[in-house]
């Protein structure tokens, strides 16, 4: 699958910037980019792909993505023809924003973990979604510093809730398989190392950290709220999706690569868990993902992977009001 790149307004002196749209539809690829983004989709119901995840958001939807993260979000059709209105608005900024030696205080860990757990899309809900809607809407004014300060409480808020989903399934984005236990992390580093072997066993991970089978199963457990066996599953599936998404392998080769020894078993788990077989998986997201980058509403907006020139042809101006912060 081809996977354009946005060539984002974000400049060296933004803090970050806010693009604010409304009504102005949904054309555009499955894409990426190096920045942070925070999503939110208001007033409007559809269809969200982040990384191997697609899902139906309904009227309203906030997500935090990583860098590099692929996404994607879709209107319904019926809602735009009938001229109902709808809100988006995005926030990006980038990687470095959090590398200075301020950011590095025990204050901003919480705000660091959570640029850190983006990697696998985090979606948001309940109290947390009201508030943050609240303060992006006011972050569209632009009000000098205070601005800068409000986009910090934002996301000490996001940093705090607990009324959270993660989007994306371990074996997608690996990298973000990370924890503050020394332990699970030993764990976490051995499965990513041995997954592809279908041999592997709990008793083997158990040795590893030193543990019994039975005391390891349980802490794994307690740890992840998901056995070990469900665990390394989804894995072995989000690898597989990736490799759907992002190689021409066969599905046999991508089977057996994801640690499956059995291709009709690999079969039934993918369909079981993406409800759908990984033929027709690779199939919606290319279907998802046709467009014509050459008449797009923001010339060089989106540049197919393999142009390289991204920098030198950034869009003088954007099609959605943009604010500089």
């Amino acid at each position: 699958m081809n996977i354009y790149r946005e060539i984002t307004p974000l400049k060296e002196p933004d803090v970050f910037v806010i693009l604010d749209s409304c009504n102005n539809g949904f054309d555009y690829p499955i894409h990426n980019h190096p920045e942070f983004e925070l999503n939110l989709v208001a007033g409007i119901s559809g269809t969200r792909i982040v990384g191997d995840s697609t899902e139906r958001y309904s009227e309203m939807d906030l997500v935090l993505l990583g860098p590099y993260l692929y996404h994607k979000w879709d209107g319904d059709e019926e809602h735009q023809r009938q001229g109902r209105p709808y809100r988006v608005i995005t926030i990006q900024f980038g990687m470095d924003l959090f590398s200075a030696h301020l950011f590095q205080k025990e204050r901003f860990y919480k705000i660091r973990k959570l640029l850190e757990d983006s990697a696998r899309g985090i979606k948001f809900h309940g109290k947390t979604f009201e508030e943050a809607m609240k303060m992006m809407i006011s972050l569209t004014q632009d009000n000098g510093f205070a601005s800068i300060i409000e986009f910090m409480q934002l996301l000490d808020l996001l940093s705090q809730s607990t009324e959270t989903t993660y989007l994306v399934s371990e074996g997608f984005m690996p990298q973000a398989l990370k924890s503050d236990s020394r332990r699970i992390q030993l764990v976490y580093n051995y499965i990513l190392k041995n997954f592809a072997d279908h041999s592997i066993k709990i008793g083997d991970v158990a040795s590893w950290v030193n543990m019994s089978t039975s005391a390891f199963s349980h802490f794994f457990q307690k740890y992840n709220n998901k056995s070990f066996t469900q665990f390394l599953l989804d894995v072995r599936i989000g690898h597989a999706c990736k490799r759907l998404l992002s190689t021409d392998e066969t599905v046999n080769q991508i089977g057996y690569s994801a640690g499956f020894n059995n291709i009709a078993n690999f079969n039934r788990l993918f369909k079981k868990y993406r409800s759908c077989t990984p033929t027709e998986y690779r199939r919606r997201y290319k279907e998802k993902n046709e467009f014509d980058w050459a008449n797009q509403i923001t010339p060089w907006q989106f540049l197919p992977q393999q142009s390289g020139n991204g920098e030198v042809l950034r869009p003088a101006q954007y099609a959605t009001r943009l604010i500089h912060l």
